[in-house]
């Protein structure tokens, strides 16, 4: 199992965009959580397979409807929490 986590800045709070990721991380089998930051971006860590992580970045870096992503940046995890299921915070 591998682990990203990662930020996204743009228009991404008050759009849905925590439960776009949860959305399609499910889809991908995916587990983790996505965070709204006081600085208005959203924190997400995603935790499965390697290609099903990939697929969902790709995913976030266009986002929902109503978003405006202007930047992706991913960093590996400090933590080894292993999570079950996904967590909006």
């Amino acid at each position: 199992m591998d682990s990203v986590k990662g930020h996204v800045r743009g228009h991404v709070q008050g759009v849905g965009f925590r439960y776009f990721v949860r959305s399609v991380s499910h889809r991908h089998g995916l587990s983790g959580y996505a965070l709204n930051l006081a600085d208005g971006r959203v924190e997400f860590l995603l935790q499965g397979e390697t290609d099903h992580i990939e697929k969902v970045i790709e995913q976030i870096r266009r986002g929902p409807p109503h978003a405006r992503v202007d930047e992706v940046s991913l960093v590996p995890p400090k933590d080894k929490v292993i999570y079950d299921g996904f967590d909006i915070r």
